[in-house]
């Protein structure tokens, strides 16, 4: 991993935004995404690939859903600096978190998604 290309990933409102909801959460698909950040599927699909790229994000499949989580081989600086973004930016995550958390708990999210 390169830091110029975490850093280029992270320079985006919507691929932070998607990082730091991510990370919150646990792991997301697009359609949970897509809720919290009121964007288009192709603009969500778009962003998580490049946090792919930049080796940021990992996701598993489940039927047909992916989900992505934070990529757990990532460096020791590169999950501290989301984690210190995400700590001291709580008030950037509030509306998406706010709009997780109308589509209800995991399971029912899950049989409402994507």
């Amino acid at each position: 991993m390169m830091a110029t290309a975490i850093f280029k990933a992270l320079s985006d409102d919507t691929r932070l935004l998607s990082l730091l909801l991510i990370h919150a959460e646990g792991e997301l698909c697009v359609c949970e995404l897509m809720a919290a950040l009121d964007e288009s599927q192709p603009k969500i699909s778009r962003h998580l690939a490049q946090l792919r790229k930049a080796e940021l994000l990992s996701d598993r499949r489940q039927g047909q859903w992916v989900f992505y989580r934070i990529n757990p081989g990532l460096a020791p600086w590169a999950l501290n600096v989301i984690e210190q973004t995400r700590a001291g930016n709580q008030s950037l995550l509030a509306r998406g978190l706010a709009r997780l958390q109308q589509m209800g708990q995991r399971p029912e999210r899950v049989k409402a998604c994507c």
